[in-house]
């Protein structure tokens, strides 16, 4: 086992000019990510990267007798598993004919955000993406009595003690390892429910948004997997008086953050409120058992907003009210949300948008 451990640990880099180059994408459910690796050499540019091709009818996107599908490398990241020069790519995902397949959400929000006028706006994001931990074996968050439940919410959110924090060894590990990828996570803690915890990516630009949460959950995938535990991006893990998980996305444009911003911010807002369904349909699948109108939700039938509200489906800090510009948090995405849907909706619907 040392020597396997030795191998897992070598350091091709010094040895050979070729990389490691780990290739995303996300598969059929829309969800779930896959992966695997090819030996190019060193690049500075995905566009240096060739296209590669991979099975689409073991992954639900695409028939057996036509199973091809083709990566695009789009954004390159640091490897922290293999370190050295080694990289991990997010890509997209497209048929022999160059046509986006169904689960491309990428290349939409791509569009989106090359638009001029959005692109003048250069839109900021910051998702907090919240998770629940499982015990691989029986389905059951992390820390939980077998079959049973821990005391009631309370003690957890932020909290420290091995009979309160469960998992910080995976979250810590998690942390680091997307400092040293190159995501720009901004922020750890435990949630309200135990077992629970979120990361923070951002501020990230338009479509870098997406690309930088999507590869913080791969790696949290890996990190996990080493540990034999398993993540749930479940909107509502545990039925119950236990809160539920989401993906809270703060926003704010360059017309918001100058003095006056916070009269766009509104007017963003009540753009947001008469696309509601629609925006509610694109935010996740079972968000409708989380946005309940309780532990800190609104209900997912009604729109709201207010300052300082987390009962409301749009927060406006007091810091922006305070300075008269800012920027706003849409909490209704759930934890499960494509946040290249997300962020690209989000920028249509306050920037492009004519009601």
């Amino acid at each position: 086992m040392s020597l396997l451990s030795d191998l897992l640990n070598l350091n091709i880099s010094e040895s050979t000019d070729r990389i490691i180059a780990e290739y995303i994408w996300i598969g059929g459910s829309g969800l779930d990510l896959r992966s695997k690796a090819t030996l190019p050499k060193k690049v500075k540019n995905p566009s240096e990267l060739p296209k590669w091709n991979y099975d689409g009818s073991s992954t639900n996107q695409a028939p057996g007798d036509d199973s091809e599908v083709i990566l695009y490398p789009q954004a390159i990241f640091r490897d922290p598993f293999r370190r050295g020069n080694n990289i991990l790519v997010m890509c997209d995902a497209y048929t022999p004919a160059g046509e986006p397949i169904p689960t491309n959400k990428r290349h939409n929000a791509a569009k989106i955000f090359s638009h001029p006028d959005v692109d003048a706006e250069e839109p900021w994001y910051g998702i907090e993406q919240e998770y629940t931990l499982l015990q691989k074996e029986v389905n059951w968050p992390l820390g939980w009595p077998l079959g049973g439940f821990p005391g009631p919410q309370g003690p957890y959110y932020c909290g420290v003690g091995a009979d309160k924090a469960f998992g910080r060894d995976i979250v810590d590990s998690h942390y680091k390892a997307c400092l040293y990828a190159g995501v720009n996570i901004s922020g750890i803690n435990g949630e309200v429910m135990p077992g629970q915890w979120e990361f923070q990516v951002g501020p990230t630009v338009g479509i870098a948004a997406g690309d930088q949460v999507w590869v913080a959950r791969y790696i949290l995938e890996r990190i996990a997997e080493i540990a034999g535990v398993v993540v749930s991006f479940d909107p509502k893990p545990i039925k119950g008086h236990w809160n539920g998980a989401g993906a809270h996305t703060n926003y704010s444009t360059k017309s918001m953050r100058i003095d006056g911003g916070i009269n766009v911010i509104k007017k963003a807002i009540e753009k947001l409120g008469l696309r509601h369904k629609e925006h509610i349909a694109a935010y996740g699948e079972g968000n409708e058992r989380r946005l309940t109108g309780r532990h800190e939700t609104a209900d997912i039938n009604t729109f709201s907003w207010g300052v300082a509200n987390r009962g409301a489906s749009v927060r406006v800090g007091r810091d922006t009210e305070k300075d008269g510009k800012g920027y706003f948090e849409d909490r209704r995405p759930a934890s499960n949300m494509d946040p290249y849907v997300v962020t690209s909706m989000i920028a249509e619907t306050t920037i492009l948008w004519k009601p």
